[in-house]
């Protein structure tokens, strides 16, 4: 960041900066403790004015040729590529991620999201039926009926995205809601909207009409709780914890919304006992991202790790080395591999999780004291051994660089232990045999298994069973996800 006084924002509403009535809110660095910038204060007038915006904008980009609004997808996502320079500090100094992960895992992982989604306003969205023959009724001719079902735009859609990767999360939901000619109301997690709000310009500058893209934020609920219940929306896009996605969810039953929930996790990582040296290492190394990716503020994390009980102690150990190894610091240093969390809030709770996984009876193996790092908010890298199914820390997510060490005697056991809790994100299986470990992932009550990896695929569906979700975006999916199906039929 720049020797500048932090900049304050205004909401981003109708192309254009909206000057909060209720002043602003300060956005910390939770590396230096020191005021990035501030974000509006938001209450319901402005969301309502960011609502009719996107209503009013909707009739026209609906009706836009797709070709144009790939256009101005593609435009988007190269501003954001161009602008990285200044676009990577504030999310970085906002997230307190690291250098590599604000660059990689935010702002180019936004930009080629929309590039992605240039292509898809492209792809087909009617699927022909075969003529079929049908016999006279009450209310028609019979004769030879054609059909085709058409994908058509659900309309403005509420984006309610996560702290944990605010502009990729952003971009994952609105550039396939553009894509498919929706308009947008984004409601940002309070902690980091600054880099949300900096793409409002941006995709005015790309050519996107005034009105389709809108940002309204907000130090609490009254913001967002406007935005999920207004008339103006057709469907909640969101992107946080399992409490919140049930109060949403309750919100808009009355109502019938469309609902896109990506919730809580707490991924297993099952290794098997015929894991072979490298399978082995790759498991170790995988479980040992929940250290490393964001501090363990990442859904997918494979915070469970499973472990037959012949590998038992040779994996805590390992881990705990892993753990023992890994660099607790500042985020701008590129030496650091493990950063602060987001809040002092935060960290409060995950070092609770921890004294009371420690009180339980679990064994402290690595990490479980808070370093002896000022500012900042930082958890040592923890791992937990001796630890039971039932405890909070195996059942509930702590969203934080602590992983539990759980022995398993056989596949029956290790799945009992996998599905139960309430969460079924994304689930882990490492074996020397691909073909048990194809058969393992199919009981396992998870939206994604990883088999001898943590790697993603980006045209995969992803979203969660259980309370880890409602419905699928990723590639194509996402196209799916935010457009509603239309019959439309005719004699032939």
């Amino acid at each position: 960041m720049t020797s500048e006084s932090p900049k304050k924002y205004g909401h981003w509403i109708d192309g254009a900066w909206y000057q909060p009535e209720q002043g602003h809110y300060q956005i910390t660095d939770p590396a230096t403790e020191e005021a990035v910038g501030y974000a509006p204060e938001g209450h319901a007038a402005e969301v309502w004015a960011a609502s009719r915006a996107a209503r009013t904008a909707f009739h026209t980009w609906s009706r836009a040729d797709p070709r144009e609004r790939a256009a101005v997808l593609e435009r988007i996502g190269d501003l954001i590529s161009e602008r990285a320079a200044e676009l990577v500090p504030l999310v970085q100094a906002e997230t307190g991620a690291t250098l590599r992960v604000a660059e990689s895992a935010q702002v180019l992982a936004a930009a080629d999201l929309f590039r992605r989604y240039a292509r898809g306003a492209l792809e087909p969205d009617t699927v022909p039926l075969a003529p079929h023959l049908v016999t006279e009724s009450p209310l028609a001719p019979g004769g030879l009926i054609g059909a085709a079902a058409v994908r058509r735009p659900m309309g403005v859609v509420a984006c309610l995205t996560s702290y944990d990767l605010p502009l990729a999360n952003l971009a994952a939901k609105v550039a396939p809601a553009l894509a498919m000619g929706n308009t947008v109301v984004v409601k940002p997690a309070p902690q980091d909207p600054l880099g949300c709000l900096e793409l409002g310009p941006i995709m005015k500058a790309a050519g996107l009409p005034d009105g389709v893209y809108n940002v309204v934020t907000g130090s609490g609920p009254i913001t967002g709780e406007a935005l999920v219940a207004h008339y103006d929306t057709d469907m909640v896009s969101f992107t946080g914890s399992t409490p919140a996605g049930k109060r949403i969810a309750a919100a808009v039953g009355g109502q019938l919304k469309r609902t896109l929930m990506e919730l809580g996790g707490k991924g297993a990582a099952i290794l098997l006992a015929d894991a072979d040296e490298k399978t082995f290492t790759s498991a170790l190394t995988a479980v040992g991202s929940t250290f490393s990716f964001h501090s363990g503020q990442i859904c997918t994390a494979p915070a469970r790790l499973l472990v037959h009980r012949s590998l038992y102690e040779q994996a805590v150990a390992g881990l705990a080395q892993y753990a023992r190894t890994a660099t607790v610091g500042n985020p701008l240093d590129e030496s650091t591999i493990v950063g602060p969390l987001i809040s002092a809030a935060h960290r409060d709770r995950v070092e609770a999780y921890v004294e009371g996984a420690r009180q339980q009876g679990a064994r402290v193996v690595a990490g479980g004291e808070r370093p002896a790092i000022k500012p900042g908010f930082y958890v040592a890298p923890t791992v937990l051994a001796d630890v039971t199914p039932d405890m909070a820390v195996a059942q509930e997510e702590i969203f934080g660089p602590v992983v539990v060490v759980i022995p398993f005697d056989d596949e029956d056991e290790a799945v009992r232990i996998a599905n139960g809790t309430p969460y079924g994100l994304y689930d882990y299986v490492y074996s020397g045999d691909t073909a048990r470990a194809w058969a393992l992932a199919a009981r396992l009550r998870s939206g994604t298994v990883g088999i001898n990896t943590a790697q993603r695929h980006p045209e995969a569906p992803f979203g969660g069973f259980k309370e880890s979700g409602v419905g699928r975006d990723g590639g194509s999916f996402g196209l799916h996800a935010y457009s509603e199906l239309q019959s439309v039929v005719w004699p032939s």
